[in-house]
């Protein structure tokens, strides 16, 4: 099997040449990775546009499959969405795509406002509205639901490492039963197009306030919509996400669910990272383990009883 070629600075600058020919600069515009890494792939380029690299076959399938995407979803939700400048191969077989940058910072350096929570709620509704049947002709994958119950299991372990290093109290997934995890099961028939990535980093956010875009729609998939307000709950507080998936017409059942898949992830995930299984800074991790575990109006109004019973959410 032949061995994909390294992405170097380069690589990148004939390739921006390339494609920015009325660029005034003969040299070109500057170019810096994204992020710091040994084969970086994404680069910004100049203040105007990221270019990004698929590094693999797989990640090629996948960019061109978001490209198409992100034409259907720009009509439904409200938010902008990167446009492609230029896009074709960088080498045999991998693909790239010069995107223009979204004005704005991220959900990291700016707090979405009241006014952007209606933002994401008009986000979610969007992503509900795009019709299941053309994102599966792209090649959009279907994902059934996790278990709630088996991912309460893990996080209780996950959870009794955290209390042991003093980073977590177990007794707080104590609200969580085995009988509340089975009844905020996802429902059948509730599949929707789901971002799947609604992290600090995809969230565009003015100063502000406002959700004025989102990136990172190569991992989207059909399937259950908590996973996105889980994710939201994991960037902007659990609060806001809940907030903004009742905004958008959620009921009680999938936002309960979407907390509870946020606070048992955020568990097993700081626990992972204190175990060397995974590589994300601590920090970050205990942010979302803080906005994860933010109590909410909903919650407080709300029984999980342990009976299992017919009660409504």
């Amino acid at each position: 099997m032949t061995q994909a070629p390294t992405p170097t600075a380069d690589t990148v600058r004939r390739l921006v040449r390339s494609l920015l020919k009325d660029a005034s600069d003969a040299a070109g515009p500057e170019i810096r990775p994204v992020a710091e890494s040994a084969e970086p792939a994404v680069w910004w380029v100049g203040g105007r546009h990221v270019l990004r690299l698929a590094s693999d076959r797989e990640a090629t399938a996948r960019q061109r499959r978001e490209l198409r995407l992100r034409d259907l979803v720009r009509a439904h939700v409200p938010v902008a969405v990167p446009t492609s400048v230029a896009h074709g191969e960088w080498a045999p077989g991998l693909t790239y795509t010069l995107d223009g940058k979204l004005p704005g910072g991220s959900a990291r350096e700016h707090d979405v406002s009241a006014v952007g929570e209606a933002d994401l709620a008009a986000l979610l509704t969007g992503l509900r509205e795009v019709p299941v049947r053309q994102a599966e002709t792209l090649g959009v994958p279907r994902t059934a639901p996790r278990s709630l119950e088996a991912l309460r299991r893990a996080a209780e372990h996950a959870a009794e490492l955290l209390g042991t290093a003093d980073e977590f109290d177990p007794a707080r997934l104590h609200q969580l039963s085995q009988a509340a995890a089975v009844q905020l099961a996802a429902q059948p028939g509730t599949a929707v197009l789901v971002h799947h990535g609604l992290t600090g980093d995809h969230l565009v956010v003015s100063a502000d306030g406002r959700v004025r875009g989102v990136l990172g729609w190569a991992d989207a998939v059909l399937g259950d919509p908590a996973e996105d307000i889980a994710c939201l709950a994991l960037a902007v507080g659990s609060p806001a996400a809940v907030r903004a998936a009742t905004l958008a017409g959620y009921g009680a059942r999938p936002c309960l669910r979407g907390l509870w898949l946020a606070r048992c992830d955020a568990v097993v995930r700081l626990a992972a990272r204190l175990q060397g299984r995974d590589a994300t800074p601590l920090p970050e991790l205990r942010v979302q383990l803080r906005h994860a575990w933010e109590a909410i109006l909903l919650e407080r109004v709300t029984e999980l009883r342990d009976e299992g019973g017919e009660e409504e959410l």
